[in-house]
């Protein structure tokens, strides 16, 4: 028996505490719908901490060894195997499915896994789903942004849980920006690459009662509500490791060996990777999705418990009946002049 979609809410966020702490109200016909406190926040507070509808790790990601949980994103390598990786360059190979418990195994399973279950054909490149993610890695190069399996769990999970109504509550756009962000997805050639996933997509997942998320127009506005909602998840042993290096008292100068070492360590591994240091990923959450952007946050989200869930912390005091808004930019973007910053944004 389905779920109920009210069961599914609660399932990602505690509907208790997010009622009494933040409220989502249509603000205008520009910016949409805006996320308000219904309470003061204090500086470092935890707002809320919530689960994504659907998450998936980076195809790409997933293929150069990064091992993730494929339901919660939680790193499966500790500290040491994942320095000791990234140091020696990357390494493309085939993985089979991994979960960090037997409970992200039946929430999967529950969930999405049931339709999207390779079982015996994981390696066959004709199989439907294999052929669908090899098509999206020839079109959608690292640095990834985001991944065409969102939209496959959005339409499995729908398929076993019937949550359909839950997805209309995300961010929706006209049909020029529709084209403008697939665009900016699938680059200069992305009219024949979108037939070309389309019809992929629609061999491995077409159901009669989804019809219109099939058709040109309905696989756009899938695509675009996936371009405008994903919000990038990334989860790292070694990032753990380094906070809570940085968390110890130690004499000074035990410090300042530990910060040279660790230092040195980032220095050999950007040699060998670069900037590809985590599981990274991208999901679709509910509240988060309702805040809007700016350049002076006074929140922002976070990953510390290495897995997928996303914690909403304020950034300076907040007082009941202000927006809590978050940036869209990392901190080096937000230096940029203003004109830089517009640019990136759109």
């Amino acid at each position: 028996m389905a779920a109920p979609v009210d069961d599914m809410f609660s399932r990602c966020v505690d509907p208790a505490k997010a009622s009494n702490n933040v409220e989502v109200r249509f603000i205008d016909n520009v910016k949409g719908k805006g996320l308000f406190a219904k309470r003061p926040f204090k500086k470092g507070d935890t707002i809320f901490i919530e689960q994504p509808l659907v998450s998936s790790q980076f195809l790409w990601n997933a293929l150069y060894k990064y091992r993730a949980c494929e339901y919660c994103l939680r790193a499966l390598e500790t500290a040491e195997e994942n320095a000791r990786r990234l140091n020696h360059g990357l390494d493309v190979r085939s993985l089979q499915v991994m979960y960090c418990s037997a409970e992200c195994r039946q929430a999967a399973w529950e969930q999405y896994h049931k339709v999207l279950c390779l079982s015996q054909s994981h390696d066959d490149p004709d199989h439907p789903v294999n052929k669908l993610q090899d098509a999206w890695r020839s079109v959608h190069y690292p640095p990834e942004t985001s991944s065409i399996m969102i939209m496959a769990r959005m339409v499995a999970t729908i398929k076993q849980e019937r949550w359909q109504r839950l997805f209309s509550n995300f961010c929706s756009r006209t049909a020029n920006e529709e084209e403008e962000i697939v665009h900016k997805l699938l680059g200069d050639k992305f009219q024949g690459q979108l037939a070309l996933l389309r019809n992929l997509f629609t061999t491995a997942l077409y159901e009669d009662r989804l019809s219109q998320w099939f058709t040109p127009d309905g696989f756009r506005s899938l695509f675009s509500l996936v371009g405008t909602n994903g919000q990038g998840i990334g989860t790292s042993s070694l990032s753990q490791w380094v906070h809570a290096c940085d968390a110890l008292e130690l004499p000074s100068q035990q410090r300042e060996q530990l910060d040279a070492f660790i230092d040195q360590l980032y220095k050999d591994i950007d040699k060998e990777t670069g900037d590809f240091l985590n599981c990274e990923g991208s999901g679709l959450f509910l509240l988060q999705s309702s805040c809007n952007h700016s350049c002076v946050p006074n929140a922002e989200a976070s990953f510390p418990d290495n897995n997928f869930l996303l914690h909403l912390s304020a950034l300076s005091d907040i007082s009941p009946g202000e927006e809590i808004c978050i940036s869209y930019l990392d901190c080096c973007q937000r230096d940029r002049s203003r004109h830089s910053r517009h640019k990136i944004l759109r």
